[in-house]
């Protein structure tokens, strides 16, 4: 059984992801894992444990993503808002585009990028498993080259404190 702590950490981006196919000439590639805190998480269905995950940012990440869609709108960029009225096939404002027993894809398309998250579990990790997120962000113009280099710290702050947050809260 391999090692893993409940420590958020950055890893290599994972071979076995779904995802693995879009890492060359990405303009944004990480992964983070954790150790899951319970044998009850490694027994969750994919979508309720990305559900718990995506949906429970912390209080200053919702202030950031209201500030980004102040920003963005000129750009004619899809809005945190506009994504989560869309219909059913969502958790929160991420389409969901692949889900099989331990992954779960999701993302969005739009004008400037193609982005895509993979929340991949790995049950024989650590003491009740583990999880890797993996982002994929595939630039389309200026605007999308320029959007990452804004957010890429943000983008590392928020997805290691969500998931320290989800490990905290034992995924409930």
């Amino acid at each position: 059984m391999q090692e893993m702590s409940n420590v958020v950490r950055a890893v290599a981006m994972p071979p076995g992801a779904s995802i693995a196919p879009l890492y060359q000439g990405s303009n944004l590639a990480d992964a983070y894992a954790v150790g899951l805190p319970s044998a009850g998480v490694r027994q969750m269905d994919m979508q309720a444990l990305a559900r718990v995950v995506l949906c429970s940012q912390p209080r200053w990440a919702q202030w950031l993503l209201a500030v980004r869609d102040i920003i963005v709108t000129p750009f004619g960029i899809k809005t945190a808002k506009q994504l989560a009225a869309k219909p059913d096939g969502r958790i929160g404002i991420f389409r969901i585009y692949a889900v099989s027993d331990d992954e779960i894809i999701v993302g969005e398309d739009d004008s400037h990028l193609d982005f895509r998250l993979s929340v991949l579990r790995n049950r024989d990790a650590g003491l009740h498993g583990s999880i890797t997120f993996s982002t994929v962000v595939h630039c389309h113009n200026w605007i999308g080259r320029s959007y990452i280099l804004l957010i890429r710290p943000f983008h590392k702050l928020v997805v290691r404190r969500t998931l320290a947050r989800a490990v905290k809260e034992g995924f409930a």
